[in-house]
């Protein structure tokens, strides 16, 4: 798959009203249940909030596969 080929499915993704709904709802039930896990349980509030996380990681990727067209993973690059 070209860097083009994959901008384009990027952006037919997001052009989805449905996904970006869904997306959303999942998001935000995450958040909600990082908010609301009782007191003293660590544990689900962290992995909530790691759920959160990788929601918000993965849309911005896509969003940044569909505007730039790069999808070479800058964590994987050397340092300069």
């Amino acid at each position: 798959m070209t860097h083009d080929d994959r901008r384009r499915a990027a952006q037919a993704i997001l052009e989805f009203p449905f996904f970006l709904d869904l997306w959303a709802e999942l998001e935000a039930a995450a958040v909600n249940a990082a908010i609301y896990a009782d007191y003293a349980d660590h544990e689900k509030r962290q992995g909530a909030a790691m759920q959160a996380r990788a929601y918000r990681e993965i849309l911005s990727r896509i969003r940044s596969v569909a505007n730039s067209g790069q999808t070479d993973d800058v964590r994987r690059k050397a340092p300069a």
